[in-house]
């Protein structure tokens, strides 16, 4: 019973007070000076309160001296994260020094500070460190870069010396021998540092760097910082010596292999139909980052339920390819006008990519999805890391198609072919970047603009020429894909390829 009242002292003392203070006014004849009195002795408790770390609840927004998040454990293996194996097995050989730390101490090997992940979103970067605490047996405490940011100066440098300190305390309590600190977005603070003028940024930096060096000196606490980025030219290179984070490795997005592997892991709480084909989904869904993949699934099981059955199908698998790629189908419709051209807009997209590309085309439809109102679903190439100018040229061909049926057929272009423009000039960009054009091996920024301009208009002038006439001869399949296109607003590839094969013959 006492212990309950000296947890809420101060809350009977708010209660108790007021009362008491009337009673010695009453009894005094000195009301006003008495209740002065009491306001400014309950002030100054409050204060002190306040600066103690006390009325967390009601002042929590305002106080600068947040923790990071305390995660919960989650026990993630290595084994549990599909499709990064070369990723994985850079970290462990790095997280092996922490470990084996009486083997590395007698070859003299300085223990290592700091590994960065780089690499595009949704790739796997957090999990990866989270499977870091859990192979390490370490405490695991993670923070965003724009925790940092504050407008008040030192806030972000003072937040850092807290994260060390927490870490440094979790592994105490819990008797770990390490700590993995995992900073997130770190180019939010990790900038690069320009100009003679101070920024708060730079504080936080330059206390991010000062806990660093310090880490190893005489600590019982063996500390490791895990930091994420996908903008790794953006950070400062005192961030990136040797030293600090002593190694840099690259989370890409996943091979068809890893695909599958990270498709099969997100399939294991849910029915499958044992029909469907990984190897199928895995190449359908080229580009796809981990995320993306896990997404796939999840739609997949939501169209199952809306279907009410009990399985997972390659069909529902299909809509959620095209959900997470081009958006939910959407009610805009058009009128019977813009339906017919932007039949012809697909269809022009169609023919080049079978032309140039064997079996490409999985998919011709006029469903509205995202802000598209009709797409082509193509059946990706194998995996590529190098293009060779006719490939880029072929792909820029099938960007400028939907535009070149649409002169074949009315003349003119419309808006329609707005993003496929953007696509090509993109790729006539990768061409001069890589000393692909008559420019020959260049500096983009050091040629003169009217020459660029030159070059890409001969570039694409050349190529949009090429893609009327490969149209022209097929004006016929052009005039029958869309008779089906408007009836049932959906060619099948197959569907489409016995076109091509009749107007051929």
């Amino acid at each position: 019973m006492f212990k309950r009242v000296l947890k809420f002292k101060f809350e009977i003392l708010i209660g108790v007070a007021p009362i008491l203070l009337g009673f010695i006014g009453y009894i005094t004849n000195q009301l006003f000076p008495t209740l002065m009195f009491g306001a400014v002795v309950t002030a100054a408790v409050l204060l002190m309160k306040f600066n103690n770390g006390g009325m967390t609840g009601l002042l929590s927004g305002s106080s600068h001296k947040n923790k990071s998040k305390h995660h919960k454990p989650i026990h993630l293996s290595f084994d549990q994260i599909g499709g990064q194996d070369r990723a994985k097995n850079e970290i462990i050989e790095a997280l092996d020094f922490i470990i084996r730390r009486e083997e590395i101490a007698k070859l003299g090997i300085r223990p290592l500070k700091g590994l960065l992940l780089t690499g595009p979103p949704g790739t796997g970067k957090t999990l990866l460190a989270r499977a870091s605490a859990h192979y390490t047996n370490s405490v695991f405490v993670a923070a965003s870069g724009s925790e940092f940011v504050e407008m008040y100066v030192g806030v972000g440098a003072s937040r850092i010396r807290d994260l060390f300190k927490e870490a440094r305390v979790k592994a105490q309590k819990e008797k770990k021998e390490n700590a993995i600190i995992f900073i997130d977005e770190i180019d939010v603070i990790g900038g690069k540092r320009e100009g003679g003028q101070q920024r708060e940024y730079d504080q936080t930096l330059n206390q991010l760097l000062t806990e660093m060096d310090g880490i190893h000196s005489g600590e019982g606490i063996q500390i490791l910082i895990i930091a994420a980025t996908n903008r790794k030219e953006m950070l400062d290179s005192a961030l990136l010596r040797p030293g600090r984070f002593d190694r840099q490795i690259e989370v890409d997005l996943p091979d068809k292999s890893g695909r599958m592997a990270i498709l099969k892991i997100h399939a294991k709480n849910k029915p499958v139909h044992p029909d469907v084909s990984w190897d199928k989904i895995a190449e359908q869904t080229f580009g796809f980052s981990g995320a993306q993949l896990e997404s796939v699934m999840n739609e997949g099981a939501i169209y199952t339920l809306r279907d009410e059955v009990e399985c997972i199908t390659s069909q529902h698998l299909a809509y959620a390819i095209d959900k997470v790629m081009l958006g939910e189908r959407t009610d805009r419709k058009a009128n019977e006008e813009e339906k017919i051209r932007v039949a012809y807009h697909e269809l022009g997209h169609a023919i080049l990519a079978e032309t140039v590309r064997e079996n490409s085309v999985s998919q011709v439809s006029l469903t509205p999805r995202g802000k598209a109102l009709g797409y082509v679903r193509h059946n990706p190439p194998a995996d590529h890391y190098l293009y060779t100018k006719a490939y880029i040229e072929e792909q820029i061909m099938i960007a400028l198609g939907g535009a070149a049926a649409e002169e074949v057929v009315y003349g003119g272009r419309s808006t329609g072919s707005r993003n496929d423009f953007e696509k090509a000039m993109e790729l006539v960009r990768l061409m001069v970047d890589c000393g692909l054009t008559t420019l020959g091996i260049v500096d983009a920024q050091m040629v003169p603009m009217e020459q660029l301009l030159q070059a890409n208009v001969s570039i694409l002038d050349d190529l949009f020429t090429q893609t009327k006439e490969v149209l022209i001869q097929n004006k016929r399949v052009l005039d029958q894909g869309l008779a089906i296109l408007l009836e049932e607003e959906v060619l099948s590839g197959d569907e489409f390829r016995n076109l091509l094969k009749i107007s051929a013959a």
